[in-house]
């Protein structure tokens, strides 16, 4: 199946990034009946196993079918670059009914699983319970870490965009996705009749996700165009060690600076960056800040976070450093 989305002259100018803490959490569910799909996750799968008794397991599975597409109420176009999970799960619980029935339809058919079955609303107040609860269980105590590389992967497409133009940013989402002349077309496995949707000025969102292979799109037509693309560096998001600092730079800036210097492969936030080298986010902030001071370092705002970048000076410094024997 192929979906395309057809952009007029303005949203070719629309192209917009985002973060949906509540789309990530749904897409997620897809590693319920099909962990296999999702290797690099083995430690956050394990962890998922640990507490899955306090899970409305039945109400989770139901928000998924068997392609592994997931309700598009609960998949929302994020409004800004990063989103609040409570104000999202909020305004799920206020959806008119009639959404929710149409969009459980739309999913399963006339025959929903029964957690969805029955009076809408109970099957809307339902999820949200089932969703605040895996939420705070297996999402929260993580996403920090989740959050930073999301970020970070905005930041290397707006990057991909200034080099190599729009087209070739697509290309780079994945190979099922991309644009010619003002169509965005994008490979879907599902074997369902080909899409053609009209954006009409409604711009186009794209929302990096740790959950989705290819490429994943709202079931209904008149959902806000969106496509859910994969994350770069997902094979390093449950890496924890922290990264040792070569003789050489670490003489000259100290080892904590120099490990903060190797750990920014990819942009990274304060508080990821004191997750993944084991330092407190107020002794990263005084390193960042004298890296920044010495022109190693830039910074780039992504919604409420500060992402911090190597300079290519820093750049030079690391490669070098890489090619020199220790001793």
């Amino acid at each position: 199946m192929v979906l395309r989305y057809v952009l007029d002259g303005t949203d070719l100018s629309y192209v917009r990034f985002g973060i949906s803490p509540l789309t990530e959490m749904t897409l997620s569910l897809r590693s319920f009946d099909d962990p296999g799909r999702f290797p690099f996750h083995l430690p956050w799968l394990r962890h998922v196993d640990s507490v899955r008794g306090l899970l409305d397991d039945d109400a989770l599975r139901a928000c998924v079918d068997g392609r592994l597409w997931t309700l598009d109420f609960l998949t929302p176009s994020p409004a800004s670059p990063l989103v609040d999970i409570a104000d999202e799960l909020a305004a799920v619980a206020r959806l008119d009914p009639t959404v929710v029935a149409r969009d459980i339809a739309a999913l399963h058919g006339g025959t929903p699983p029964p957690a969805l079955a029955g009076d809408p609303r109970a099957a809307r107040d339902r999820v949200v319970e089932a969703l605040s609860t895996y939420w705070r269980l297996c999402f929260e105590p993580f996403w920090p870490l989740m959050r930073a590389r999301l970020e970070a992967d905005i930041v290397f497409r707006a990057r991909e965009i200034s080099n190599a133009g729009l087209a070739g940013m697509f290309a780079g989402l994945s190979e099922k996705v991309r644009l010619r002349g003002s169509v965005v077309s994008i490979r879907l496995a599902a074997a369902s009749p080909e899409r053609r949707v009209e954006t009409r000025g409604s711009g186009l969102t794209l929302v990096p996700s740790f959950f989705t292979r290819g490429g994943s799109v709202p079931i209904e037509d008149d959902a806000p165009p969106t496509i859910m693309y994969p994350c770069r560096g997902v094979g390093a998001l449950w890496q924890r060690a922290a990264p040792v600092a070569p003789r050489a730079l670490s003489t000259v800036f100290g080892e904590a600076r120099t490990r903060l210097l190797l750990a920014l492969d990819e942009p990274s936030s304060t508080t990821a960056l004191a997750l993944s080298i084991g330092v407190t986010a107020s002794a990263v902030g005084q390193h960042l800040r004298a890296l920044r001071a010495a022109g190693l370092l830039t910074s780039h705002r992504v919604g409420r976070s500060v992402l911090y970048s190597r300079t290519d000076v820093a750049e030079a410094l690391v490669a070098q450093t890489a090619l020199t024997p220790a001793g």
